[in-house]
C-alpha cells in the first residue's frame, strides 16, 4: 500500500529523466574522485570538495522526488550506487520508499539498516502499511514496534497482520472517516474541517450505529449539495458494496473494475466495520498479481532483483529450468527410438521442429485463457465441459488449417504426398493433444491448491514437444516406412 504525498508535477512527471541525471551525477563523481586520487597535494582537501560538490546537487534532486520516484531509482541502480542514494534519501522518507520498492530491492535496503534506523522509518506509517512491510522486517524490529505504537494502533497492526496475503483484510486501511445517522449535515461538514486532513480516496462516508455496526454510506458529493440542516439519515444510502475481512482480494479486484470503485467498507461477520479497501490498495494488488503471473509463467520462483548476487538469481532460477532438462532428455529419448524411420526418411528431422513449435504457441494460447477465466472466476464445474469443447473445435480447425498448410510445403519440397499427408495429420492431433493439456494442467494445479500460472506453460510445452515427436514420428513409421 502507498501513502500519497503532494508533489508538483513537474517533480513527478518522468522517472526516466530523474534516473539519467542520478546516474550522471554518480558517475560523474566517481570520475572526479578518480582524478583527485592521483593527485599528490592537497589530496583530502580536494577529495572532500568534490564529494560536497557532486552529492550536494543529487541531495537536492532526491529531495525534491515522490517516494515512488526514490524507489524507481533505487531499483534500477547496481548495488553499490544503490546504497549510497539510499544513505541520502531524507529519514522521514525512509517507511514510504520501503513501501515502494519491489521485495527483493526492499531486502537489500534494510540488510543495511540497524534496529534503530527501522524503527524509526516504520514508526512513522500507518498499521496497515507497517503489516505490508512486516514479513521483511526482524522479529526483533517487529517487538520494538508493537511497544512503542499507542494501544489503538498496536490492535490494528495485530488484525492487519492476522490477514491470509490474498485476502480483503490484507488490503484494509484503517483510515476512514465515520459518522452518525442522527447527526446534520452542518454538524458533519464542522468535523471535516476540524481535521487536519481527509483520508486519501475519500469518496464517502460511512454511517455506523454505537456498537459500530455499519448501517449505510454518505457520499461527499450528497454532503456538499443538500442543505446543512438535514440528518445524514435523510440522504444517506444503504446500497452499497461493502467486503468481509475474508474475503478473497481477486473478489475485491473485480467489484472495483466492474462497479468503478474508488473506496468500500470492510466488516466483519457481525457487520462490525473493520475499515475499508480503496482503490490504490487495489491497483497495486493487480499490479502485482500481475508481476508475479508473469514471473510464474516464466518458471520463476520470486521476484528477482536486477542486481542480485549471481548465487542468488541461479537459485530462482534453476527449479524450472532442471525440469526443462529432464523433458529435453525424454524428448531426445522418443526421437531416438525413432532413429530407424529417420536414417530412412532425413526429412523427418527437418519437419520436426515445426511441429513442436506450433503446437507449443497453441497449447500456450490455451493456457492464457483457461489461467485468465480462472482468475476472473468465469469457470465452475457446469461451464468447464462447455469450454473444453470448445477449445476442442478450435484447436481442430486450426491445426487442420496449419497442418494443411505446412503439408503442402512439405509436398513442394520434398515431392512426397504421403509426407504431407502425415505432416497435416500429425499438426491436427498435435494442436488437440496441446487443447488438452492447456485446459487440464491449469485445472489440475488448482485443484491440487497451487496457482494454475505457475510453470503451465513450460509443463505444456515440455510434455508438448515430446508428444508431438511422438505423435509425428509415430505416423512417419506406419505411413511412410
Amino acid at each position: 500500500m502507498t501513502r500519497t504525498t503532494n508533489h508538483n508535477d513537474n517533480e513527478t512527471d518522468n522517472p526516466e529523466q530523474h534516473l539519467q541525471r542520478v546516474v550522471y551525477l554518480l558517475s560523474r563523481n566517481k570520475l572526479v574522485a578518480g582524478f583527485v586520487q592521483m593527485q599528490d597535494e592537497r589530496k583530502e582537501l580536494d577529495e572532500s570538495l568534490v564529494h560536497e560538490k557532486n552529492f550536494t546537487e543529487l541531495q537536492e534532486l532526491l529531495d525534491m522526488l515522490h517516494p515512488a520516484d526514490i524507489a524507481y531509482i533505487l531499483e534500477a541502480l547496481p548495488l553499490d550506487e544503490r546504497l549510497i542514494v539510499w544513505e541520502m534519501a531524507k529519514l522521514e522518507q525512509d517507511g514510504e520508499i520501503l513501501l515502494e520498492t519491489s521485495d527483493a530491492v526492499r531486502e537489500t535496503l534494510i540488510a543495511t539498516m540497524n534496529s534503530n534506523e527501522l524503527v524509526a522509518a516504520t514508526g512513522q506509517l500507518d498499521a496497515d502499511e507497517i503489516a505490508d512491510l512486516a514479513p521483511d522486517l526482524p522479529s526483533h524490529v517487529l517487538d520494538d514496534l508493537f511497544q512503542k505504537l499507542p494501544i489503538a494502533e498496536r490492535e490494528r497492526l495485530r488484525a492487519a497482520m492476522s490477514y491470509p496475503e490474498d485476502s480483503v483484510g490484507a488490503l484494509m486501511d484503517f483510515d476512514m472517516v465515520t459518522v452518525r445517522k442522527d447527526v446534520k449535515l452542518e454538524v458533519v461538514l464542522r468535523y471535516l474541517r476540524r481535521l487536519e486532513e481527509m483520508p486519501d480516496h475519500t469518496d464517502q462516508l460511512f454511517i455506523i450505529d454505537r456498537n459500530e455496526k455499519l448501517i449505510g454510506v454518505l457520499p461527499v458529493n450528497l454532503l456538499l449539495i443538500n442543505d446543512p440542516d438535514i440528518e445524514v439519515s435523510k440522504v444517506m444510502s444503504k446500497k452499497m458494496m461493502k467486503f468481509h475481512a475474508n474475503d478473497k482480494a481477486q473478489q475485491a479486484t473485480h467489484a472495483f473494475e466492474r462497479y468503478n470503485l474508488v473506496t468500500a467498507p470492510v466488516v466483519d461477520i457481525d457487520n462490525k466495520l473493520l475499515g475499508r479497501v480503496t482503490v490504490n490498495e487495489v491497483m497495486d494488488f493487480i499490479r502485482e498479481e500481475s508481476e508475479n503471473e508473469a514471473l510464474n509463467l516464466a518458471g520463476l520462483r520470486e521476484e528477482e532483483d536486477l542486481f542480485a548476487p549471481v548465487w542468488k538469481s541461479i537459485k530462482n532460477r534453476w527449479v524450472w529450468l532442471a525440469i526443462n532438462l529432464i523433458t529435453a532428455f525424454i524428448a531426445s529419448r522418443v526421437i531416438g527410438v525413432f532413429e530407424g524411420s529417420i536414417e530412412k526418411l532425413v526429412a523427418l528431422a527437418a519437419l520436426m521442429p515445426i511441429i513442436a513449435s506450433i503446437g507449443g504457441n497453441s497449447g500456450n494460447q490455451t493456457i492464457t485463457m483457461i489461467v485468465r477465466a480462472l482468475a476472473l472466476g468465469q469457470l465452475n464445474t457446469n461451464n468447464t465441459k462447455k469450454l473444453f469443447a470448445k477449445e476442442i473445435g478450435v484447436s481442430s480447425v486450426n491445426g487442420f488449417v496449419c497442418g494443411s498448410i505446412v503439408g503442402l510445403f512439405s509436398f513442394i519440397i520434398y515431392e512426397n504426398a504421403s509426407l504431407s499427408l502425415v505432416m497435416t495429420m500429425a499438426m491436427t492431433l498435435t494442436f488437440l493433444l496441446a487443447a488438452i493439456l492447456g485446459v487440464f494442467v491449469p485445472l489440475t494445479l488448482q485443484k491440487l491448491g497451487r496457482d494454475p500460472a505457475t510453470g503451465s506453460n513450460i509443463v505444456v510445452t515440455a510434455i508438448l514437444d515430446s508428444g508431438g515427436f511422438f505423435i509425428f514420428l509415430g505416423l512417419a513409421t506406419i505411413l511412410l516406412i
